[in-house]
């Protein structure tokens, strides 16, 4: 059994669920976060607002599955990251579950 875990912008909560839906991954949960992200930059006259932090609305999505769909959704992710380039890509984690209660 594997943990996926997926972390994105709030806005591609329908593209992720799409592709989990293409990868069988029929049950997950979604938590809504706030993200943050600090573009320090040394040089004061690239950023107006040099100690301002931007922050974003996000998404936790998680799914228990197989290491089968987990590895399809990973494919799936990495090429919707590759076709929409952006500077906030879908990030996605495996994690191996050693037990489980059922």
């Amino acid at each position: 059994m594997k943990l996926l875990i997926i972390t994105c912008l709030k806005e591609y909560q329908p593209d992720v669920a799409d592709m989990l839906g293409k990868a069988k991954i029929k049950v997950f949960s979604v938590s809504e976060t706030t993200g943050f992200k600090d573009d320090h930059t040394t040089d004061l006259m690239d950023s107006w607002f040099a100690a301002r932090k931007e922050s974003y609305d996000s998404l936790f999505i998680f799914s228990f599955t197989n290491e089968e769909n987990a590895q399809q959704a990973m494919q799936l992710i990495k090429a919707y990251n590759e076709t929409n380039a952006t500077a906030y890509p879908v990030r996605a984690f495996v994690v191996a579950v050693e037990q489980s209660s059922y």
